[in-house]
């Protein structure tokens, strides 16, 4: 388009908005469709010097944009589900809560657990409690103990290892 083309169709649209909103609202079906449309056009219009070539007729250039326009918007809109759809996939999905019978055996192994924990050696039980309760990297728990990071690794293999036995587990 020409340099002077661009203003003249913004133009346009202003002076004669309620005549191109009800072209778009005839052509659409939906008067807020129509709505839309032309709010994206006249944005089109303020951003995208690209526009190229001459216009013949510019109040049918704009009802053709708004049209456009508007199937874009319904396009991207038919992706997204309804709100309907949504609450059915939501009851649809299973409960993640563990059941009866889950929190029973959760039970059961917290407690065998916790027995394992209070027969480990003190400083063992302290290591793995710093470690894998408090999140203490092991570098800071070996200088808080005063030991080596080396013992700090193998203290916690051995509780891992001495654990799994309680839960009659593999390593």
């Amino acid at each position: 388009m020409t340099d002077g083309v661009l203003p003249q169709l913004r133009n346009l649209l202003v002076q004669r908005y309620a005549q191109i909103r009800q072209s778009l609202t005839i052509k659409l079906g939906n008067a807020d469709l129509a709505s839309d449309a032309l709010h994206e056009v006249w944005l089109r219009l303020q951003r995208d010097p690209s526009i190229a070539g001459p216009v013949q007729n510019p109040q049918a250039y704009l009802v053709r944009m708004g049209i456009n326009l508007a199937i874009d918007v319904q396009r991207s809109q038919s992706r997204w589900m309804s709100t309907e759809e949504v609450d059915e996939l939501i009851h649809s999905l299973p409960d993640p809560a563990p059941g009866p019978a889950e929190l029973a055996e959760i039970r059961s192994e917290t407690e065998l657990l916790a027995a394992a924990l209070a027969d480990m050696p003190q400083r063992r039980r302290e290591i793995v409690l710093l470690v894998r309760v408090d999140g203490w990297p092991q570098k800071d728990v070996a200088r808080h103990l005063g030991i080596s990071l080396r013992t700090v690794e193998s203290e916690l293999q051995a509780a891992q290892a001495f654990c799994a036995s309680r839960l009659k587990r593999e390593v």
